[in-house]
């Protein structure tokens, strides 16, 4: 079975096993979306939206957050950690978003990734789902350590593994990578002690019972 081969198989077989995969980020906009992404850095998705509907609350225009007093806006982003960093970039996003763009998200990937604290992952799920425009694949953590468990990627750089997966997983799965990996590597290929011997894809997985502390079970 060689890359592509196994890239296709480990595909069909996320989508059985994670049909309803999906964004975990609460949003109801594009402006919501994109600062929602920003904020996930470094943190969970559910603490992100513990901390969102407070913000949008106070903050629901980019219009509000470009003016808003900034102690204020990093006491409501602080449980999501550096936040004297993200208060930073989610106001200087709301800024150019009103200063150049008219206070709308843009929906090319070359216009976001001018948007303070914006790069491809960023940008990628973004049009993705708030545009429905799959431009690449979004390569979070959960998606770089798998490519590479996988045998998709051995690059140290997530936009070389990105190209890599693009590569070897049809355009038409491109949006569905991200969310089947990251349910999967939160359900059963963690960081520190994969779940090998439960796993759907360990007859085809280099990485298979020789990460260190992998498990039996769950």
């Amino acid at each position: 079975m060689d890359r592509q081969e196994r890239a296709c198989e480990i595909m069909r077989r996320l989508g059985e096993l994670y049909p309803e995969a999906h964004i975990a980020l609460d949003y109801t906009t594009p402006f919501a979306l994109l600062v929602a992404v920003i904020l996930s850095a470094q943190t969970t998705d559910a603490g992100v939206n513990k901390v969102t509907p407070v913000l949008f609350s106070r903050f629901p225009t980019p219009e509000a957050l470009a003016s808003a007093d900034v102690l204020e806006v990093e006491e409501i982003v602080r449980p999501t950690g550096f936040y004297h960093n993200k208060t930073k970039l989610i106001i200087g996003t709301a800024r150019m978003l009103v200063s150049e763009f008219g206070g709308r998200v843009p929906d090319t990937m070359e216009d976001l990734m001018r948007l303070p604290g914006v790069a491809r992952k960023t940008a990628n799920i973004v049009v993705a789902n708030a545009y429905g425009k799959v431009e690449g694949i979004a390569v979070d953590t959960h998606v770089f350590r798998l490519a590479h468990r996988f045998g998709l990627s051995e690059q140290k750089d997530p936009d070389k593994v990105e190209r890599d997966l693009m590569e070897v997983i049809p355009r038409d799965e491109w949006f569905a990578v991200n969310y089947r990996f990251i349910d999967h590597g939160r359900a059963v290929c963690t960081a520190k002690r994969p779940v090998c011997g439960a796993c759907t894809l360990n007859d085809i997985c280099p990485a298979a019972f020789t990460t260190p502390g992998w498990r039996e079970s769950l």
